[in-house]
């Protein structure tokens, strides 16, 4: 069977480095907000070119914590609209509900899976007051036409960058909040729950960094209503060790991502939009088909493992009930066809090879 993402051989290739840190850590006997954590802060930031990173429990939290700060900041209110692609994880829409902000869901583009920024301007109201962004399956969103709404509008952007990973390296100046999962099967991805945001907002960065630790600047005066949601020391000394091949196994996953673009040929499949350059890094490869269970149930009696991302779009979710009369069909479309194919840095060749010729043949 060819794995869909065989995330043991994937960190496998770290399992040395890997001891090497977990006897530091014992060595040290500091176990919450260590070194680790601080280096991993430090080298995450330089990585995406911004002044601050504030390592957080998971990517959930990542999201909700920015919009809890903005809050604080008296550039949110409770009740405010914030735009955000219908077609995206739940958690996305959750991060907002949690905040106690209001979700106004947006279709997305159909060649990208993306928000479609012509369709943002009909949703906007006078509550609206941000836009939240997903760069899903990897690909980068329309920033450019989501800046210039922004702007003209003086909304604010929060980036949902989970997929992302090395997407693109914005200039320190336009940069905006940006939130990460280190979800074991992201393109970074530690060995257990792991968030992180990325600002260049001096006052955003001191008021996350205090809510994820209970409010607190100083231990015990505790200057906000915080959470508890702190990256782990251990699983930021995994992640110090992986970052730095991160360029490299985005341009692995590019590679395969190329050859599944030029070589695949059945008119059943529709391919991903890619426009060659490194606004991609392919965490998911995702190809629509009509007849979606079927090609799956093939391609798994032909020994290929495939998921589908996602089954069920949000706004069909009993979670969401108060959304579940609303109609999106380019989304609804989207995930009845969509399934991805194997995808990993450590995907032999040979195995790109026989998912091709596995799917020509369907």
């Amino acid at each position: 069977m060819i794995k869909f993402f065989d995330l043991k051989k994937v960190n496998q290739r770290y399992e040395a480095a890997f001891q090497e840190k977990l006897e530091q850590f014992m060595q040290r006997g500091w176990y919450i907000l260590g070194d680790e954590v601080k280096l991993f802060e430090e080298n995450f930031a330089n990585y995406c070119q911004s002044k601050h990173c504030i390592g957080v429990g998971n990517g959930l939290d990542a999201l909700i914590l920015i919009f809890k700060a903005y809050i604080e900041l008296g550039k949110l209110q409770k009740g405010d609209e914030v735009i955000v692609p219908a077609n995206t994880y739940i958690a996305s829409i959750l991060s907002i509900l949690h905040a106690d902000l209001v979700p106004v869901l947006v279709e997305p583009k159909l060649e990208t899976y993306n928000l479609n920024p012509d369709l943002i301007t009909e949703k906007i109201t006078p509550k609206t007051k941000a836009i939240l962004v997903v760069h899903l399956y990897g690909q980068l969103a329309e920033m450019d036409k989501i800046e210039a709404i922004a702007k003209q509008h003086n909304f604010l952007i929060i980036e949902d960058a989970a997929q992302s990973h090395g997407t693109h390296r914005p200039s320190p100046i336009t940069h905006h909040p940006a939130a990460y999962s280190f979800y074991p099967s992201k393109n970074l991805g530690c060995l257990g729950d792991g968030g992180g945001i990325v600002t260049n907002d001096g006052d955003l960065n001191r008021i996350i960094r205090a809510m994820r630790n209970y409010g607190s600047e100083k231990k015990y005066v505790n200057d906000f209503i915080g959470i508890n949601s702190r990256l782990d020391e251990l699983q930021a000394a995994f992640l110090n060790v992986k970052l730095a091949d991160l360029d490299k196994d985005n341009q692995k996953r590019r590679q395969i991502a190329n050859r599944y673009l030029a070589e695949i040929k059945n008119n059943k499949i529709v391919l991903p939009h890619y426009d060659g350059s490194t606004n991609h890094v392919f965490h998911l490869f995702v190809i629509r088909t009509e007849n979606r269970n079927e090609l799956q149930e093939y391609l798994k009696e032909n020994g290929i493992e495939t998921m589908i991302h996602y089954p069920i779009p949000p706004h069909q979710q009993n979670a969401l009930a108060a959304f579940n009369s609303l109609s999106f069909p380019m989304t609804e479309k989207m995930h009845r066809e969509v399934l991805s194919l194997p995808m990993s840095p450590v995907l032999p060749e040979e195995e790109v090879s026989y998912v091709i010729q596995v799917i020509n043949r369907y």
